[in-house]
Parts: C-alpha cells; structure tokens; sequence
C-alpha cells in the first residue's frame, strides 16, 4: 500500500511538472522574441545592415509590406536591399525606437506588434520625424527566432488622403 501512495505522489509531480513546462516554454519563448526585437534596435540605432537582416528568415520565405515602394518585397536579399538603401538615406545618426511591444506565441509561429518611431536628418538636409505601425510573424527555425512575415503600415487621413507619419498611438 505504501508503495500504490508513492507511485501516486511521483505520478502527481509529473503531472504538475508537465502543466508547468508548456508556460515556461512560452515565457521563454516571448522572452526570446523580446530580446531579439530589442536587437534589431540596437542594431537599427548603429545602422549595422548585417545585425538588422539577422532577425529575418533567410532565402526567398521571407514576404515584407513597406511603407516604401515597391511597397512589397519576396524574399531575404530583396527586403536586404530595401534596408540597405533606406540606411543610405540618412546623413550621420538615426534615432529608433520600437514601443508597445506585444508578443504571443503558439508553438513554432508566433506574432507581435509595435510601434516604430525613427528619426534622423536624410544626406538632403531634410530631417526624418516617421512613427510607423509594424506586425511581425516569427517562426522558429532551427531553435532561432526569425521574422517571415512583416506587415509596415501607416495610418491615412481621409481628409486630405495623405499618411500620417506622425501619429502615435
């Protein structure tokens, strides 16, 4: 009988252990995901292109919506590109900030959203003052987090039909 009280008690932590890990997994996982969009800031701050195009998924599975035309980009060496010559607009320091990050995660896919404010002076002497809305999907791959799917956007006045690059949320 003592041995059936026992096996009970091994039985109900392993099943308290198996309700644990799960959350864990997914706090880990939102946690690792944090910490890679925090990357991406710093690395959008330093203008270093090779550290920005490491949150993104190599080959051509990566599909980006811009605010820039072509507006839509296929594939990791396009949306390089589009990063690339966007950092050679600015003349010296940017200034980025992603704010309001949420992050959920079910599995290997997960998504979030942000604001994203940048600003900077361009080579032509114009200063950049630009908050925009951005929708990332991640998958794991690999054991690494990596952005497949991102969604730029801009809210528009129907008013004038012109963007708001300013607005916050």
């Amino acid at each position: 009988m003592r041995h059936r009280g026992i096996f009970l008690l091994a039985a109900l932590a392993v099943a308290l252990c198996g309700l644990c890990v799960p959350s864990f997994g997914k706090a880990n996982d939102e946690a690792q995901i944090r910490a890679m969009m925090q990357s991406f800031q710093d690395a959008v701050n330093a203008k270093n292109l090779d550290n920005i195009m490491k949150m993104y998924a190599p080959g051509d599975s990566l599909f980006v919506f811009d605010v820039v035309p072509p507006c839509q980009y296929v594939g990791f060496n396009a949306y390089k590109k589009d990063w690339q010559d966007t950092l050679a607009l600015f003349d010296g320091s940017v200034t980025f900030v992603l704010s309001d990050l949420a992050v959920m995660t079910q599995g290997s896919l997960a998504y979030g959203h942000s604001i994203q404010h940048v600003t900077g002076k361009m080579k032509n002497g114009d200063p950049v003052d630009l908050t925009v809305r951005v929708t990332d999907v991640y998958k794991k791959i690999k054991r690494k987090w990596l952005i497949v799917h991102e969604h730029v956007s801009v809210p528009v006045d129907l008013t004038t039909n012109k963007p708001d690059l300013q607005s916050k949320p």
